[in-house]
């Protein structure tokens, strides 16, 4: 579930604490981050309200922003996956920083209960902190569990304290199988659930697919909240995922699923013959790049799964962007795609989704007269 990036309300621009904020997680200075947080955070609120709002705006327009920052300073290859990871550990300390600071100030009594979690394999865990701090600093006492809770003990936690609602958090595109089951899951022992965060989709496309509420970030999860997200009618069990998403009776997402070891093999075997300077490839290499083609094949399954050919389309531009910013030429990505389509020729859907994904990329150089160009992707 996205936090959000306001910077609406209060008094000041926070451009300059977010370039000091940036600074300092660039750096891996938790100590001057958590002082330019507070900083801008401010003590001399008039009244508790004044401290609620002030607090909202540094989670949602100072902190989030910059934790944003971090992920596209990676993406562009300008810090190390350590560095992404050493600045997300101080933002969440910021965030800690935050809700101490204006714990005094929040409602004496509370909304309601509602239950904040992310869907089972998500590590991304800061997303959903931010809702949970947001919706406390709004009057709601919440059960925040954190990155990657088992289905089956979200569910549990949710009857053990009579949950308003469940609020899933979800980052990575891969994971929405795992999301599905846990909507249907929570839906079915009798919990609302709202839905966020940027692996849902545009517009949270894939979350109303399953049946979910939908919120862009932590004001528009308060506003469902507040008007009473839809109560499923008792506890029906788990739905089948064809009740909600009836294309996936033709099968074609579980059968990519079940041989999608001999597609990575198959296509990277494809990729070395295309690219003999594999051959002088070290053994962390050539996991690296049969990582990437696994990647490729699980967000096909993926895009199988939702029947979205944006979804497969969107990340292969991505790709294209991460090998592009680490100097491998991105046309690369068609001999896999290639490989794919041939293996796959039976499956339509499939087709279709590779076919929009080759189309991004376009030609590869060289094509006309048969050659190849460039090393094989290696994955970050």
């Amino acid at each position: 579930m996205s936090g959000g990036t306001d910077d609406g309300g209060g008094t000041g621009s926070l451009a300059g604490p977010r370039e000091r904020l940036w600074q300092a997680l660039h750096a891996g200075d938790e100590t001057r981050a958590v002082a330019v947080v507070r900083g801008a955070l401010g003590t001399d609120a008039a009244t508790a309200a004044g401290m609620r709002a002030a607090a909202e705006r540094i989670l949602l327009g100072l902190i989030a922003p910059v934790q944003v920052r971090l992920g596209d300073a990676w993406a562009a290859n300008e810090i190390t996956v350590a560095q992404e990871h050493a600045g997300t550990a101080i933002s969440e300390r910021c965030v800690a920083a935050v809700a101490d600071t204006a714990a005094p100030a929040l409602p004496g009594t509370t909304a309601g209960r509602v239950l904040v979690a992310c869907v089972d394999g998500e590590w991304h865990a800061l997303p959903a902190r931010l809702v949970s701090e947001v919706l406390r600093l709004r009057g709601w006492r919440v059960d925040h569990l954190g990155a990657q809770v088992p289905t089956e003990h979200l569910i549990a936690h949710a009857r053990y304290t009579r949950t308003r609602a469940v609020l899933l958090s979800l980052s990575v595109e891969t994971l929405l199988p795992a999301a599905h089951n846990a909507i249907s899951s929570c839906q079915g022992a009798g919990f609302p659930v709202i839905a966020g965060g940027p692996a849902f989709g545009p517009r949270g496309r894939y979350a109303r697919q399953m049946r979910a509420e939908w919120a862009g970030d932590a004001p528009g999860a308060a506003a469902l909240l507040a008007g009473e997200p839809r109560r499923p009618r008792g506890a029906q069990g788990v739905r089948p995922p064809e009740a909600d998403l009836p294309h996936l009776a033709d099968e074609e997402y579980t059968m990519v699923r079940r041989v999608q070891r001999q597609l990575v093999a198959r296509a990277w075997a494809d990729v070395e013959e295309s690219f003999p300077e594999t051959r002088g490839y070290s053994r962390y290499q050539n996991e690296r790049a049969a990582l990437g083609i696994d990647h490729l094949v699980t967000h096909l399954a993926t895009a199988l799964y939702v029947d979205s050919a944006d979804l497969f389309a969107r990340f292969t531009a991505w790709s294209a962007d991460i090998l592009t910013a680490r100097g491998v030429p991105p046309r690369c990505l068609l001999v896999a795609l290639d490989s794919l389509v041939a293996q796959l020729k039976d499956f339509p859907r499939a087709f279709g989704i590779i076919d929009a994904a080759r189309a991004v990329l376009g030609p590869p150089a060289g094509a006309r007269d048969g050659r190849r160009t460039g090393p094989p992707p290696v994955a970050p």
